[in-house]
């Protein structure tokens, strides 16, 4: 097991976005405008990550019943633009993404039928970003079962939103991520088998991230699906 400090300069996604949006010609306005303040005034973050090998990982998991009572959608704020750069969360993590990139318009609209992405959840490619979903991978029902039902807003919101570990946000096909829904490795794993094994990685990575639980069922199939999975070491970066 490793325990290291790290410093990084904003995050991979938005740096990565920034330089589409810097590309001449890809956004007009101001939104391209903003889009080069936003990068230019970025500030350092000191960020804590551990190794952790898979196994053990899934042993640190707290267990505690879930709680599902007051659970609203709407207590999570979500598809903000934080650095006001005109994309939205929901559109950084497709231009982050995108195997090839799409065509932008003004205020970082997406010319529909361009740009070609990877679903890893059932290994389709998809051309245009209207057959995508982005899906948190712990999903928001499921991290208020896990302990965010005690968090304020401003914590669900930084949740919800999370750009800073490339895990929690991903474009997979509407299909796959309609029929996950909210549940949890027990009641569903990706139809591709061989994302198996990093499915459970990231899940475990992202409820450790996020100081969240797992109820004992949950833990138990981890474990199980583990065991089949090489022991490798996950990266875990601890949410401020």
């Amino acid at each position: 097991m490793f325990f290291k400090l790290a410093v990084v300069r904003g995050t991979a996604r938005l740096g990565a976005v920034a330089a589409l949006l810097a590309v001449p010609g890809a956004l007009c306005g101001t939104a391209a405008a903003d889009a080069t303040s936003a990068d230019a005034t970025a500030q350092s973050t000191t960020v804590q990550t551990e190794q952790v090998p898979l196994r053990e990982a899934i042993g640190r998991l707290e267990v505690a019943p879930e709680r599902r009572d007051g659970y609203d959608r709407e207590a999570f704020k979500h598809w903000v633009d934080a650095d006001r750069d005109g994309c939205d969360t929901r559109r950084e993590v497709l231009l982050a993404e995108a195997v090839q990139a799409p065509e932008l318009g003004g205020r970082c609209r997406l010319v529909g039928g361009t740009g070609t992405w990877h679903s890893y959840y059932d290994d389709v490619q998809v051309t245009g970003s209207r057959g995508l979903d982005i899906d948190h991978l712990v999903p928001l029902a499921e991290s208020w079962d896990s302990g965010a039902h005690a968090w304020d807003a401003g914590r669900r919101e930084a949740y919800a939103n999370d750009l800073d570990d490339p895990r929690a946000l991903i474009a997979v096909t509407a299909r796959s991520n309609r029929s996950k829904s909210d549940q949890d490795p027990r009641e569903w794993l990706p139809p591709h088998a061989p994302a198996l094994c990093r499915y459970i990685g990231e899940w475990t990575a992202i409820k450790l991230r996020w100081a969240l639980s797992a109820d004992g069922a949950e833990k138990t199939r981890l474990t199980e699906l583990a065991a089949d999975c090489p022991d490798d070491p996950i990266e875990i970066v601890f949410a401020g």
